[in-house]
């Protein structure tokens, strides 16, 4: 199974290729529209500020929703967060807009939940069927973000942060669109032992099937 990962600045590269092989992919990178609309499946990875990720892949934005039409595409941490409708992270009142394929907002920790950016080991609570959260359920998987996606009906796993603080956050941890080809984890997989490999390897078969 070929994925391309895609290149728009801000992607932790080497480590989600590194993954993505041990799950039994061919990996390619590119930043170039063409190879986004007619690739196979897709991971969008990321590392960074939600504004600065939609301004890098502003030239890529019409590739990547054309093909998430019928793609298989993983987002991955900031990745995730940009396929969603819009991010509060900016430096203005405005929200940004996201890529707007999988409905909902993303949204700032509360000080109440306790030490932010959410940094470390937590666990996934599989809330509603899909491939790729196959064997995950109750796994954990290494996070680090500040933000959170906010979502109803899009959301596959949650996870809870602020157990020891004054507020406990519920948030998606895992999300996917109506026909279910674009996926996002808001942790690392890559970065999350034999259970990221396991959710890597249900995407990459997945993909392989879709």
């Amino acid at each position: 199974m070929k994925v391309r990962i895609v290149d728009y600045g801000l992607g932790n590269l080497r480590s989600v290729t590194r993954g993505l092989e041990k799950a039994g992919a061919t990996v390619e990178v590119t930043d170039e529209p063409a190879e986004i609309e007619t690739a196979d499946a897709l991971v969008l990875p990321g590392v960074g500020a939600f504004e600065e990720g939609m301004e890098g892949a502003s030239e890529l934005r019409g590739a990547l929703v054309d093909a998430a039409e019928d793609t298989p595409l993983l987002g991955v941490c900031l990745g995730m967060q940009m396929v969603m409708t819009e991010s509060e992270e900016t430096e203005d009142d405005d929200a940004v807009e996201g890529l707007g394929l999988v409905e909902g907002r993303v949204v700032r920790f509360p000080k109440t939940v306790g030490k932010v950016p959410h940094m470390g080991w937590n666990t996934l609570s599989v809330e509603r069927d899909h491939p790729v959260v196959e064997g995950v359920d109750g796994e954990y998987f290494y996070f680090v973000h500040s933000f959170y996606a906010d979502a109803d009906e899009p959301t596959v796993a949650a996870t809870e942060y602020g157990h020891t603080a004054e507020e406990v956050v519920s948030f998606s941890s895992v999300v996917a669109n109506e026909r279910g080809n674009v996926v996002g984890t808001q942790f690392h997989p890559e970065k999350s032992g034999d259970a990221g490999l396991r959710l890597l390897s249900n995407f990459v078969e997945f993909a392989s099937e879709y």
